[in-house]
């Protein structure tokens, strides 16, 4: 089975998994969806999305920071094509076939072989590969010519020509029989004794058996928690009604679909926060028209000005984060939201600009 094929027949099976801290992608075993503990980052929910899932938050339900593993619960349907963990023995020289979301590339699949089948780090045998991982395809899964299950991509050593490593697939089968003989949820792995600890019974953020620190309750315990102009960002969606977990892309990113318009709004290390709403193409007649339009409805605009960046027509909103406020980032965030679909649809319909074709991530 070549690499396209067992894309093609897997693909709904592989999650994108979003955190304000990055993403990374996570895969479908039975009734569980499997990726990186370093993937959730710690939290005790993410946002997720697939071929067949809708952008959603989803419950992480047991975090294994020995291990690096983490199960995520959500409902879905039943799939056609279900992956399903390997029981065959990893030999060097098999061909290994990575799938995952790497920078944001969604389902990226790349091929290569398996340079060593069992390389010892910390303890802990891993599947050495040379097929191209790369961040973002921490959590997803490494498949065999076969298309089965034979390890969860881990980590990569940095500035090296293609050296990954994957979690064999029998720790996987291990962690998820011992999860499952558990018979709850919201479960914690003490890296230092090795029990499954669960997060109920946890007082102080210390494991109950041997006294450990356990960091990862204590994330999951004070969770995602903006700060600053982040924050007074984040109130402002809220009261504008956006689902702000949603809606967030990484700490200091957010993306609001607003009818036919999709705006990005982004908070710069220069103290910079950009509304953009990516409008529409110009379209190879007509274009002083256009022009003539745009420049006639700027002098109307308050808060918002229209640009043209390459041939994409932009309606955004600037401001500074000591200036921004309240009252008056609602006010602009409301225009932007509102005026942005209306010129997208009087741009499209009545000057015949190009409608702008949008990936597949996010349905």
């Amino acid at each position: 089975m070549n690499t396209q094929i067992i894309l093609d027949k897997y693909v709904d099976n592989i999650i994108q998994i979003m955190t304000p801290y990055g993403t990374g992608t996570g895969f479908i075993i039975g009734d569980l969806i499997i990726t990186n503990s370093h993937v959730v980052g710690g939290l005790s929910e993410v946002v997720i999305s697939s071929k067949q899932i809708k952008r959603a938050i989803a419950q992480v339900i047991y975090d294994d920071p020995d291990y690096d593993l983490a199960f995520i619960s959500s409902d879905y349907v039943v799939l056609k094509n279900p992956l399903k963990l390997s029981t065959k023995m990893v030999k060097n020289g098999d061909i290994a076939v990575a799938i995952g979301h790497p920078y944001g590339l969604n389902y990226t699949a790349t091929e290569g072989i398996v340079s060593k089948a069992s390389r010892l780090y910390e303890d802990l045998e891993y599947i050495q590969i040379d097929a191209a991982i790369n961040p973002g395809n921490s959590g997803g899964p490494l498949l065999n010519e076969d298309g089965e299950v034979i390890g969860v991509n881990t980590f990569i050593i940095q500035n090296a020509n293609n050296l990954g490593f994957a979690l064999p697939y029998f720790y996987v089968d291990e962690t998820i029989k011992n999860f499952k003989s558990e018979n709850d949820t919201n479960i914690i792995k003490c890296p230092s004794c090795k029990n499954l600890i669960k997060e109920k019974k946890i007082k102080n953020d210390y494991c109950p058996e041997c006294g450990t620190k356990l960091e990862v309750a204590k994330q999951r315990r004070k969770g995602y928690n903006p700060t600053g102009a982040t924050k007074l960002m984040e109130e402002i969606l809220d009261s504008l009604n956006v689902n702000v977990t949603l809606a967030r892309r990484s700490q200091a990113s957010w993306r609001v679909d607003h009818g036919s318009a999709r705006i990005e709004i982004n908070y710069y290390e220069n103290g910079i926060i950009i509304g953009d709403a990516k409008l529409c193409r110009l379209p190879k007649e007509n274009i002083n028209k256009i022009y003539d339009y745009l420049l006639s409805e700027n002098k109307k605009l308050t808060y918002l000005q229209f640009s043209i960046n390459e041939n994409s027509i932009y309606l955004s909103y600037l401001i500074v984060d000591s200036s921004l406020t309240f009252d008056e980032g609602k006010i602009a965030l409301e225009k932007l939201f509102s005026l942005a679909d209306k010129y997208d649809e009087i741009l499209i319909n009545k000057y015949n600009t190009i409608k702008l074709k949008r990936d597949e991530e996010d349905n």
